[in-house]
């Protein structure tokens, strides 16, 4: 009686069960798969949330993309990174998630359509394209000492039915940013094609390389020829996931700018999912969350610096080049499936990581760290995970 959109069956793999019985048995683990940046010991500015009670946000409003001071913040933020975005073309979201869906929705025809995505990558856009009935083509992600996109591995998924190409700059967890070369192929084959660019940033701001600036640079699109919509959000660009506020940032030949803008205001209209409080807070948030995103950087940066160098006593591991973000991928022998290592490390050495099959690596065996744990954890977990899988 229940939606193919939802999987048939919904039982845990076998990690999320050994984590949740160590749970049950009070039995600690270092958890080198954090992702939540307010559970990983950064402080964050006294009374930061205090603008999410402002007078205004007793009064509703409704704006199908946004209220206008939302809007205006968001491109002011753009515009720190170089990027010049109108505020009248974002469209705020209360999450990327949604933002994603509601793409999906303006671009894709039901059980007819299709997007690309990226992989490896995280795993919940299988997930996005399946619950609004969206079918997905796979294109490679290559390693040759940095990851590139396969354009080959592109032009084989592509079907008459595709309509938007999904590319994450940096990427999860590869850490992966789009070159310029990059972004101009892909950015003609959508053209040609008459598809979309979706270009998620939401780890924009977390370059790691010794400078702190990105090695690679998705550039600013005025001249776009492709429609591109960009994606961003609080909870990583000021590290802030429970303030649930997102958005999509529209570019691309003006025509057709205007078509997607005019058809997003009719879909958020049906929504209306965006709270008040945060839309009349976001320009606050935005400005005192740059010294919070400085902290995480420097955490996520450091970890990574330090991820290399306990591996670099380990002549079997490879620590995989990234750009940013806040993921570091190791390479490990594949004395066994990746499943029984990551079960092995839990269960023995008290430290938790994922495996690399979680994010569709083509082979075996990979691991992916989070950056973001505070140091001592980070060392003591990634020091147990060595010498465990070293041979």
């Amino acid at each position: 009686m229940f939606s193919s959109r939802l999987p048939a069956a919904l039982q845990a793999n076998a990690l999320s069960r050994a984590v949740s019985r160590a749970r049950r048995e009070g039995r600690a683990f270092l958890d080198l798969t954090l992702s939540n940046p307010t559970r990983a010991g950064i402080t964050y500015p006294e009374g930061w949330l205090l603008a999410l009670s402002a007078p205004g946000a007793a009064i509703y409003e409704p704006q199908p993309l946004g209220l206008p001071a939302a809007r205006e913040a968001i491109a002011a933020d753009y515009a720190r990174r170089g990027v010049e975005i109108p505020p009248e073309h974002i469209a705020v979201t209360s999450s990327t998630s949604e933002a994603y869906s509601l793409l999906f929705k303006l671009l894709c025809n039901p059980c007819a359509e299709s997007v690309l995505i990226p992989a490896p990558s995280y795993p919940l856009f299988e997930h996005l394209t399946a619950l609004d009935g969206v079918r997905t083509g796979s294109y490679a992600l290559d390693y040759h000492g940095r990851w590139y996109m396969d354009l080959q591995s592109v032009d084989r998924q592509w079907t008459q039915e595709t309509r938007a190409l999904l590319a994450v700059s940096p990427n999860n967890p590869t850490g992966s940013i789009l070159t310029t070369g990059e972004l101009d192929d892909i950015d003609g084959r959508c053209a040609s094609r008459e598809a979309a660019l979706i270009l998620d940033e939401v780890f924009a701001d977390y370059p790691l390389d010794e400078e702190g600036r990105p090695i690679r640079n998705t550039g600013s699109g005025p001249a776009r020829a492709a429609l591109t919509f960009r994606l961003g959000g609080l909870s990583k660009s000021v590290a802030l996931p429970q303030v649930k506020l997102g958005w999509i940032a529209v570019e691309g030949p003006a025509h057709l700018v205007s078509a997607a803008v005019e058809r997003l205001e009719l879909l958020c209209d049906t929504y209306l999912s965006v709270s008040t409080p945060v839309q009349l807070a976001a320009s606050a948030l935005i400005a005192s969350g740059a010294r919070t995103r400085e902290l995480v950087h420097s955490r996520v940066r450091e970890n990574y610096h330090r991820l290399g160098s306990l591996a670099g006593e380990y002549p079997s591991v490879n620590v995989l080049h990234a750009d940013g973000g806040w993921s570091g991928v190791m390479r490990i022998p594949a004395r066994a499936s990746e499943e029984e290592i990551v079960l092995q490390l839990l269960e023995e050495d008290a430290v938790l990581v994922h495996p690399g099959f979680f994010f569709d690596f083509p082979q075996e065996a990979y691991l992916v760290i989070s950056l973001l744990p505070e140091p001592d954890v980070f060392r003591e977990g990634v020091h147990r995970v060595l010498e465990r899988v070293d041979a």
